[in-house]
């Protein structure tokens, strides 16, 4: 009724409808995991099972020795991370462990306005003035070839772990430790920063048993480092990397050490949010947009003091600083909201890609409008805000479209002089007069990349299923597939022959919420978010409706209410 191809993942059409006890397996087969031996390592995503010797990395092993000679000589050491959640919790890895160790450390987070992304030659010369020897940089300086050669020339050493893509030439660092190097075979392309981080510092702690003298050794012994995948856990989840492979691990693991409640910081904002059973969705969308927040309107240096700090009273104060600004930052993104998807919606038909940019809009807020722009027109969307005669933005794309590499060839054609990521989010920077060639580029490139035609506005179904089977004993049975996430999302499901009982708005009038009858003589629950208002929306609204049988679309959850547990369906679409 919205539009959209519902599309089989199945390749033989007769297997798409299935019973509960086959569609785990289906599911896994359908997403590549087809034997038995994978499909088990999957189902349990253990950190021994998928944990590979860190010096599978390339300059992995140049990396810790760099560092544990610094530790062992008394340096003061660095850390130099990003301002968004992989970036903050990255550098709260390192501090952590370098200060439990007894190290005298000092740690820099840019501001997204003022210094932007990455490394900055007056940061670099600050760090160095304060006496540091040794900078690390945390999901950045992939591309600060000049800066590491600054560093370099106050005599201190560098090493670069990060996850974007290289340019041509890596920066003369005493080691560059990134899974995306032409040269890494290590196959780990998926870990975000803080995974990339975390490896190194396994690999520093095992270096540091080996050459640390005496006394720090009881220190190194006392650190555990698994708890710190609860850090891991919020960044990969938040910089929306695929949660295949060790990255499943990290995030299954670190959702369990969240759930400890260990940290001072991330409990105090739990309660803060409302969260009481951590979730890659609480982690995306409740912990991580307030974590962001300071870093999208100030800097980001409140929330990593709040993973930091041992203070209560601190605690509360700076969880409730970033509660505050992420309202703040909703305020000012639906503002900036409405005027770009107007301007989205003016854009020519049958385009490949979005650009919309306006005059001193919050440069804050235009990664968030471009995800929103790429959800609703199922296109590679960048925004961008223009002032003083330049142009910063952010994309977010489609699969299909690799937009950190459009960036990439965007600066080396001389339209770009800033800019970098990953295929699924990239930031640029731009002259004002170079807006309508970057616009131009974008579009060529993304027509480019998905061969002329737009990308299909489609869904993919992982299976059929009578709608009596949709309960808790199947929630329970696709618990198994998780955590879901970018790379392995929630099972999409359509449940036939449901009778329509019952449909009312809810939630100030945006959302809806019914009941459908089932074969099984049961009921079913289902919510509607943003549906009122829709072809879908109008129709279940509609008491003319009322028992009519029909097809759903969507996701089917566990749904606790006053203590009482059960399934509840979460609709995207119908057919009738």
């Amino acid at each position: 009724m919205l539009g959209r191809a519902w599309v089989s993942a199945y390749a033989e059409q007769d297997e798409v409808f299935v019973s509960p006890d086959d569609l785990i397996g289906k599911i896994l087969r359908c997403r590549g995991i087809a034997d038995a031996a994978a499909q088990e390592k999957f189902l349990n995503p253990s950190i021994k099972e998928y944990m590979p010797d860190p010096s599978v990395l390339r300059d992995m092993d140049a990396a810790a020795r760099t560092i544990a000679d610094c530790v062992v000589a008394g340096d003061k050491i660095a850390i130099y991370g990003d301002y968004d959640v992989d970036g903050v919790t990255s550098t709260a890895i390192f501090v952590k462990y370098l200060r439990a160790i007894g190290c005298d450390v000092m740690w820099h987070l840019p501001t997204r306005e003022g210094e932007g992304y990455g490394l900055n030659t007056a940061a670099v010369d600050e760090i160095a003035a304060a006496g540091a020897r040794l900078l690390i940089t945390v999901d950045c300086g992939i591309s600060g070839a000049a800066e590491v050669a600054r560093a370099k020339s106050h005599g201190m050493r560098v090493v670069v772990t990060d996850h974007h893509s290289p340019d041509s030439e890596l920066p003369a660092a005493d080691a560059v430790v990134n899974p995306k190097r032409a040269d890494d075979t290590a196959g780990m392309q998926y870990l975000a920063g803080v995974g990339v981080a975390f490896l190194t510092l396994v690999a520093l702690n095992r270096e540091l048993k080996k050459s640390a003298p005496a006394p720090m050794q009881e220190k190194i012994a006392a650190v555990n480092l698994l708890n710190y995948l609860d850090f891991v856990a919020l960044g990969t989840i938040c910089d929306t990397m695929p949660l295949v492979g060790l990255n499943r691990a990290f995030v299954a693991t670190g959702l369990k050490v969240l759930g400890l409640r260990q940290n001072l910081g991330l409990r105090v904002l739990m309660d803060v949010a409302g969260i009481k059973k951590p979730s890659v969705y609480a982690a995306g969308f409740a912990l991580g947009p307030r974590l962001n927040a300071a870093g999208r309107l100030d800097s980001a240096a409140p929330a990593l003091e709040l993973l930091l700090t041992d203070n209560t009273l601190i605690a509360y104060d700076l969880a409730g600083r970033l509660h505050k600004m992420n309202q703040d930052r909703i305020d000012i993104q639906n503002a900036i909201m409405l005027r770009a998807n107007e301007m989205a919606a003016a854009a020519a038909p049958g385009n490949c890609s979005l650009f919309v940019c306006g005059e001193n809009w919050h440069g804050g807020v235009m990664g968030i409008i471009a995800g929103r722009l790429k959800d609703k027109y199922n296109l590679p969307a960048c925004v961008a805000t223009k002032s003083d005669g330049v142009i910063n933005g952010s994309g977010r794309s489609v699969a299909g479209v690799d937009l950190g590499r459009i960036i990439h060839e965007a600066l080396a054609a001389g339209i770009a002089k800033e800019g970098g990521g990953h295929a699924a989010a990239a930031g640029f920077t731009l002259e004002a007069d170079k807006e309508d060639a970057f616009r131009e580029f974008l579009e060529r490139s993304a027509r480019a990349q998905l061969d002329g035609q737009p990308p299909a506005c489609e869904v993919m179904v992982d299976a059929e299923l009578d709608a009596g089977g949709a309960n808790m004993r199947l929630v329970n049975l696709m618990g198994a597939l998780e955590p879901f996430g970018q790379g392995n999302p929630e099972p999409t499901l359509v449940l036939r022959g449901g009778r329509l009982k019952s449909a009312v708005v809810m939630g100030g009038g945006a959302h809806l919420r019914g009941t459908l009858a089932t074969s099984a003589g049961t009921t079913l629950a289902f919510v509607g978010f943003n549906l009122v208002g829709t072809p879908v929306g109008d129709f279940l609204l509609d008491d003319a409706n009322t028992n009519t049988t029909i097809t759903v679309l969507g996701r089917l959850k566990e749904n606790e209410y006053n203590g009482r547990v059960s399934a509840q369906f979460f609709l995207e679409d119908i057919a009738v």
